[in-house]
Formats: structure tokens, sequence, C-alpha cells
């Protein structure tokens, strides 16, 4: 059975499509076929990230409107036969976005068996943020360890509560989760940040995983090539270690403790 996961939050710039990228990479990893679909419309940038921007011909917006089927739109990753990306439009306004277009391509991608869609939502709660949450099982809420990015995640809870297809029919609730990013475990020790612990009594949230700052993050984007591929990434390792929470492993939480330093990272400012 297919499993409708969004990745949103309430403010921009939190790491939402690296971590839709990691994710959906991640489960297509696992063995299972999985669909990632950009819901920025007229800002697309998973398509970047994932290093597929040259091969987009069809969108998002032209299966909606009729001007393309949606086996044309789906871009199948050049090294994992079982990761597909429905990129956004450029051209199109959020306006072309509706209810009704977004229902047909989740049941034409449930038809086609995927075992996960994967909806990268754009930032707030407009349009295309509320129609990427709607018909979704789980939510994965980015939030970064600074209170402005806290206060407006929890603005976002309230509409997966209020606004959802489980909602007006009177369901289960959609799953949430909460995702830390850019975390820095130093910094949460001097007060510069705030610590996973009072992220998670603000919010009231499941925690899924905590990504530390990592500079791999940005070089891996540049090279359209998502960081849970690299190996030696902080970041790709804990994107790693939520998909295996998402796949149902009891994986322990890491890069939460600031890291004891040796004597020779002490003496030479490592």
């Amino acid at each position: 059975m297919s499993k409708i996961i969004v990745v949103t939050s309430g403010k921009g710039g939190v790491g939402k499509t690296t971590t839709s990228a990691a994710i959906s990479t991640g489960l297509a990893l696992e063995g299972k076929k999985t669909v990632v679909i950009d819901f920025d419309i007229g800002l697309r940038n998973l398509d970047l990230i994932m290093g597929c921007e040259r091969r987009v011909v069809y969108d998002f917006i032209n299966v909606i409107q009729g001007d393309a089927k949606l086996n044309q739109a789906l871009i199948r990753d050049k090294n994992y036969e079982n990761l597909f990306i429905l990129p956004a439009s450029q051209t199109k306004s959020k306006n072309s976005l509706t209810k009704e277009g977004v229902k047909k391509i989740i049941y034409e991608l449930i038809e086609m068996d995927f075992s996960f869609i994967i909806c990268d939502s754009p930032a707030g709660i407009d349009k295309g943020a509320i129609l990427s949450m709607y018909f979704s099982d789980i939510a994965i809420l980015v939030t970064n360890p600074e209170i402005s990015s806290v206060r407006d995640s929890d603005r976002v809870l309230g509409i997966l509560s209020s606004k959802s297809y489980r909602s007006e029919k009177n369901l289960k609730p959609i799953k949430e989760y909460l995702l830390i990013t850019r975390y820095e475990p130093t910094r949460v020790k001097t007060g510069e940040m705030l610590s996973v612990t009072d992220i998670s009594e603000i919010l009231r949230v499941p925690l899924i995983g905590v990504v530390p700052e990592d500079f791999n993050v940005l070089n891996s984007s540049n090279q359209g090539i998502s960081v849970i591929l690299n190996s030696n990434s902080k970041a790709g390792n804990a994107y790693f270690d939520v998909v295996n929470r998402i796949i149902g492993k009891n994986i322990p939480f890491r890069f939460i403790k600031e890291e004891k330093k040796s004597f020779f990272q002490r003496l030479f400012g490592r």
C-alpha cells in the first residue's frame, strides 16, 4: 500500500527540498519504489538537487492541465531504477494547482504501485503548501533550532490538523514527525541555538531525526547529488537514520550531543 509523505515547514530555507531528495533517494536505495513531487510551482529546485534539470520536458502542471500524460512527465533517476521525480513548473503560477488535479495524480501514482509518494512542499501555508499536505498520511515537519522557525512550524501543525483530507472526512489524523536540521550541539551548549528538548517541548511532535550542520549538504546540492549518497557526510548518515525509521527500524539518535575532541584535535583547534 502506498504511503504519502509531505515534507513541510513554516519557514523557508530550512532544508525541505534537501530532505525530500535525501529521503526519496534513501527509500529507493532500500528497494522501495519511490516518487518525489515538487509542489513549489514557479520556483523549481528539486530537479537541480537531484541532478535531472536538463531532462525536464513536461512538468506537474502540464499533467494537471492535460498537456501531457503522467508517464511523460515522470523522470526516472539515472542511477536508481526505483526512484522517480515529478518536477514543478517554472512558468505557471501556484493558482494552476487544483485539488482535483493533485488528487488525480496521487491516485494514478498509487495505481502505479509506488511504495512511497514524497511531496516536497513550498514553505508557508499558501495554496501550494496546503495542497501538498492535503492527501498525506505522514507529515515530516522540518525546522531549524531557532525560535522563528519553530514558531512558524507550530502554525503548520494547525493546518495539518484542520485542512487535510483526513480531517475533513473525520479519518485517523496525519502522523506528524519532527525533523531538526542544521543542528550544532556546541552552539546549543552556549545558548545560541534551541536544544532538541526545547524544540520537542514546544511542538510536542515525535522526533524522527536530527541532521547536523554539514558543509557537504551545499557541496552535494551544487553537484546535483543527494547528500545521503555521501557516506562520509554526517548529514547524509543522519538522513539514512531517518529513512530507516520511516521503514520501521529502531535506530538510536545521533549527532545530538557534542563530540568529545581528542588531545590533538584540541591542540590544533579542529
